[in-house]
């Protein structure tokens, strides 16, 4: 999960933004309480959506305190509590990160430099949360013989990041995982990986890099692409779409559900008709502003 999980903010409503804003800047704490000050800079859109996920489906209330940051050291802000699941999602953070630029690295595109500076914090992680790393470390591992293997099916290529998230949700929840919340989960992280292949599909195509949208379809131009089998693509994220409706259907909230609703079924259909229109990411810089103003 690199950025692509994003709420839809003109349809946010005050509270629910005041509550991510809050979760960010916990969630960034707690990366620092977990595995040390660098790993801060790993901070995701995409964890913090996962924390807000994962304290309301497992009924883990979130503690909002006023506290200085070294973002903001003379007056105090909302921020919420640092709580294990917090430090773990933190540990989560600072390995999906590590790993991504081992990808990179292995990929022959760079990232070396900013691999290291994750490195000490991915052993802290390890000591406190073996289990954890395990289970992210045997995916990833999947993922890369996936991707060494040059699979043409889209199914087979998304499929570890898919079932990582899974078991992701089965980790976190524990006794309270339901086979909707796991639905839920796979659907997103299968999208989080096609999704990430169509936008990356021009410059891996030029890098020759592997991407399995060019394999299925072949290594045309994004415009060639989009025109000969965008309606199976959309077809392919609809089916998705669905997925992640049925298991939000299904999943018991503790609490408020405003906010990852508005991420599931507005946020994430708008990233996918950005990436499918080959528009630009937009690194939200107004967005961060004002979630850490």
């Amino acid at each position: 999960m690199f950025g692509y999980v994003r709420y839809d903010l003109p349809n946010l409503l005050v509270k629910d933004f005041m509550l991510y804003k809050a979760l960010y800047c916990g969630l960034c704490k707690s990366i620092g309480s977990a595995c040390g000050q660098r790993a801060r800079l790993s901070l995701t859109y995409d964890v913090t959506f996962l924390s807000a996920l994962l304290h309301n489906m497992t009924g883990t209330d979130v503690k909002i305190e006023r506290q200085n940051c070294f973002e903001h050291t003379i007056r105090k802000r909302p921020i919420a509590a640092v709580d294990e699941l917090t430090k773990e999602l933190g540990a989560l953070n600072t390995a999906l990160t590590y790993y991504k630029f081992s990808d990179d690295v292995a990929d022959g595109s760079g990232g070396r430099v900013k691999r290291a500076w994750f490195k000490k914090g991915v052993k802290r992680a390890k000591k406190q949360y073996p289990q954890l790393l395990s289970l992210v470390e045997a995916f990833v591992a999947q993922q890369a013989a996936v991707e060494k293997k040059r699979s043409s099916s889209l199914d087979e290529a998304a499929e570890p990041t898919a079932l990582l998230m899974k078991h992701l949700c089965a980790h976190f929840m524990k006794e309270k995982t339901s086979p909707a919340a796991e639905e839920l989960f796979y659907a997103v992280g299968k999208w989080v990986y096609l999704i990430d292949a169509l936008d990356d599909y021009e410059k891996d195509v030029r890098k020759k890099r592997y991407n399995p949208f060019a394999l299925a379809y072949g290594g045309a131009s994004r415009a060639e692409l989009m025109q000969k089998n965008g309606q199976e693509i959309a077809f392919l994220f609809d089916t998705l779409f669905y997925s992640m409706r049925e298991g939000l259907a299904g999943v018991k909230f503790y609490f408020n559900r405003d906010l990852t609703d508005n991420v599931i079924l507005r946020g994430i259909p708008l990233e996918t008709m950005r990436v499918m229109k080959g528009e630009p990411r937009v690194e939200t810089t107004a967005d961060l502003a004002e979630i850490r103003a």
